[in-house]
């Protein structure tokens, strides 16, 4: 019916009372006393120790992530107060007022969204009411919810009424985002982090639903309930609530893969042994099947990273299921054998880059079918690392161990010893080390026309099939450098040796290295060092 004044409906119907007699599991199970507070042991403790030494401070500060009992503990904390045995660390929940509380009707607990309560009026109305003294209880509670959400001069309009309230006013504030609280109301409150409940204890207060709803549920089910809560007691109801709803009385993992539209630790075995084995035709049938049953591509890129991420981990070393997702178990040893930590992580990364980039994409599932493709040859992948120290071995092999022999040079000089000191003499100077001059890249006229005979007799001997007249005098600008070490060249510092020369066979034939005995020609570097000979500009030093 309707109330003559207000126009409210009161419905008399038994049915629909029936129907609204279900409370969904979070509100069911909200926590009434701070022993049921899961996973904030140091706010737990700090409060109860404040009421029961009574220094209870007029503004406190709640901050975390959500879903962790950040509302449960204000609420929590005003029943403390205005309980008729209190200020009491344990409230009877028997009293009136901590009925009225529970119920929330109390008058004297104001709660606030701040979200919708933003503006400085909103803040004006609250200093006019807390002027007037609590209506029944001992202390009025005033419990802003998201009070990062309020407006700067909000805030600035609030700051003198939580400096020096009147001594029946308490302030409770909750927020997610503490970064957003001006530093001046954090100066002005008891400030209390909430963190993320553990993956565990979450579990076991999902089973203790279950035996308390009378629903028979696998340990594998609500673990993956409590992994996808992230910490948040709120949200792990909420899906549990979900998966009752289509699980009949049984709640199972089968059952939630099919209907939620999930991979499952099975098949992402499947397809990681068969990218080990380079079964691309196997990879990508796996692929199909499981998008046609309805994972979304999304969804199939998490639950593969997922899984390297914990091949990863286990081949750290760590075997806690709670980082893990499953049992170490449960995860294929071909996998682990078949890749180290260098190819997991690489793995790891492609699929991490792949989530971002899809967003972007045409064909999400072309780029996830490439990324598989590419996970079939990562047997075959070397990390950068790995090839390093690879290079690093052959060249100690090889004898090369200086810097030059790592880019492909010379190798480093080894070390000489220093000359003896001769001990009588009166403390010796310690002797160094002369190091050579760098060379000079210019020449004088007289190197450059003794190179430039030299050239013209080789080619002289060449033309001619015999060896030169005067073996000498240098035949290369290397023998020259090595009469002149202060000159070099100006086409480098090594200058090319002569790929031309000749030699004798037993027969007494001459074999040239690069041409027949009956058109002998001079290596194209030859001919180009001859040609900088002689239109080299000589500039005297």
């Amino acid at each position: 019916m309707v109330h003559p004044r207000y126009g409210v409906f009161f419905v008399s119907d038994s049915r629909y009372t029936q129907d609204m007699a279900y409370e969904v599991t979070a509100t069911r199970r909200r926590p009434k006393i701070f022993d049921e507070l899961a996973g904030q042991d140091f706010v737990v403790a700090t409060l109860k120790n404040s009421l029961e030494q009574r220094r209870i401070a007029h503004a406190y500060l709640f901050s975390g992530p959500r879903g962790c009992g950040k509302t449960s503990a204000a609420r929590i904390l005003a029943r403390s107060l205005n309980c008729e045995q209190g200020p009491t660390a344990a409230p009877c929940g028997a009293c009136p007022a901590c009925q009225e509380i529970s119920r929330g009707a109390s008058l004297d607990i104001i709660e606030i969204d701040g979200a919708s309560n933003t503006g400085v009026n909103d803040v004006r109305q609250i200093k006019d009411e807390v002027l007037f003294p609590p209506n029944s209880g001992r202390y009025k509670v005033y419990i802003i919810d998201e009070v990062h959400m309020l407006s700067n001069s909000a805030f600035n309009a609030l700051l003198k009424t939580i400096e020096e309230p009147p001594p029946y006013i308490v302030f409770i504030f909750a927020t997610t985002e503490l970064h957003k609280v001006p530093a001046t109301i954090k100066s002005r409150c008891q400030q209390f982090a909430f963190r993320l409940i553990p993956l565990e204890m979450i579990a076991s207060m999902l089973k203790a639903t279950c035996e308390e709803m009378n629903i028979q549920a696998e340990d594998e089910a609500l673990f993956w309930i409590a992994k996808e809560s992230t910490g948040s007691l709120r949200d792990a109801y909420t899906l549990f609530d979900q998966v009752a709803a289509f699980s009949d009385g049984y709640i199972r993992s089968a059952l939630i893969r099919e209907k939620l539209g999930l991979v499952g630790l099975d098949n992402l075995n499947a397809l990681a042994e068969a990218c080990v084995e380079n079964d691309s035709p196997q990879a990508f049938t796996l692929i199909d099947d499981m998008l046609n049953a309805g994972v979304a591509v999304e969804q199939f890129i998490i639950d593969l990273a997922g899984y390297y991420h914990s091949m990863l981990f286990i081949k750290a070393g760590i075997t806690r299921e709670s980082l893990l997702d499953y049992s170490p178990d449960r995860f294929s040893p071909k996998v682990l054998e078949g890749l180290n930590k260098r190819q997991l992580e690489h793995a790891l990364d492609l699929l991490l880059t792949l989530y971002r980039d899809i967003r972007y994409s045409i064909a999400p599932r072309f780029e996830l079918e490439t990324v598989v493709s590419k996970l079939c040859w990562l047997g075959q992948w070397i990390s950068p690392l790995e090839l390093r120290a690879a290079i690093s071995e052959v060249q100690a092999a090889l004898g090369f161990t200086g810097a030059s022999g790592m880019a492909g040079g010379n190798p480093a000089p080894a070390s000489r010893e220093p000359p003896a000191v001769d001990p009588s003499l009166p403390n010796p100077a310690p002797a160094q080390e002369k190091l050579p001059e760098e060379p000079s890249r210019r020449f004088s006229s007289s190197q450059a026309g003794s190179l430039t005979e030299n050239f013209d007799r080789l080619m002289a001997a060449k033309a001619s099939g015999a060896p030169p007249s005067d073996l000498a005098k240098p035949l290369s600008p290397a023998h020259t450098a090595a009469e002149h070490p202060g000159s070099i060249p100006e086409t480098g510092r090594h200058a090319p040796q002569i790929a031309g020369s000749m030699e004798e066979d037993p027969v007494g034939s001459t074999v040239h290295r690069n041409g027949s005995p009956d058109s002998p020609q001079l290596a194209p570097q030859v001919e180009r060092v001859i040609q900088v000979f002689r239109g080299t500009v000589v500039r005297e030093k």
